[in-house]
């Protein structure tokens, strides 16, 4: 068994966010990914790279990306203030949103992008697809006027990078199949490791793994009959485990599947 302080299952753009937080922190930190390095960033591979977050001034977004001075007098960057986010959440959702978590993530996202940067993602200005020229004048709309370079896979990428500067190990090949529970805490993972056995020790765990689109019998016991036959557009990797080894030991479901 190897020990960490902290075992981080999965290795897309949550999971890095939490090893590197995790590892300035002082931790000692290793992150267990299903896929192969080619393959590897589960669902996150795969997003546009498009960024929501709280603003209100372009000096704000000069915070998270470099922009010229008189690009940054000659365009109308839009806003998304703090109000105009809750707004925004609350309207197409009909309301149906976690308070707690919704406010975590609205008041937190300002900070959480320039912190984003400082540990090596790159952003830079919609351009293509967020903005128009109007009379002469650039103008962004939708409130998100920042975009990953290299989109997802960017991002994936960037982080990556910084996880195995600051010395995260990553054990790619490595899909997690169990919690180590001595019925009042978690010790750590189970794993297989190209077919082998391999059990992972932890004083904390963080399951960042996805969902499980990837898995036709739980898409169809859980969203119902022809959701078997429904084609995967991201990473064929999610296939529930972490959901699995949640419930496993008595995690209490919540929202919708």
């Amino acid at each position: 068994m190897q020990h960490f302080d902290v075992v981080v299952v999965g290795k897309g753009n949550a999971a890095n966010c939490a090893a590197l937080a995790a590892r300035d922190l002082g931790a000692s930190v290793c992150m267990l990914e299903a896929a192969s390095v080619d393959e590897s960033g589960g669902n996150s591979r795969f997003a546009g790279g498009v960024m929501r977050f709280a603003y209100s001034t372009v000096e704000e977004l000069q915070q998270i990306t470099d922009i010229p001075e008189d690009e940054a007098r000659n365009t109308d960057w839009d806003s998304n203030t703090v109000d105009e986010f809750y707004d925004d959440l609350y309207r197409v959702t009909a309301f149906r949103t976690d308070a707690n978590l919704s406010e975590t993530l609205i008041t937190k996202s300002f900070e959480t992008m320039v912190w984003l940067r400082k540990q090596g993602a790159s952003f830079t200005p919609n351009y293509g697809n967020q903005s128009v020229v109007v009379n002469g004048k650039r103008k962004f709309f939708g409130r998100f006027p920042l975009t990953v370079n290299g989109g997802g896979a960017g991002l994936v990428a960037d982080l990556t990078k910084t996880a195995e500067k600051k010395g995260v190990q990553i054990f790619y090949d490595t899909r997690a199949i169990s919690l180590i529970y001595d019925g009042v805490n978690v010790k750590g993972v189970r794993a297989k490791q190209k077919g082998v056995p391999i059990e992972f020790g932890a004083k904390a765990v963080v399951l960042a793994c996805g969902g499980f689109e990837a898995n036709p019998e739980w898409r169809t016991r859980y969203l119902g009959p022809g959701w078997e036959l429904a084609k995967v557009r991201g990473t064929r990797h999610n296939l529930g485990e972490g959901l699995k080894m949640a419930l496993d030991i008595r995690a209490c479901p919540y929202g919708n599947w």
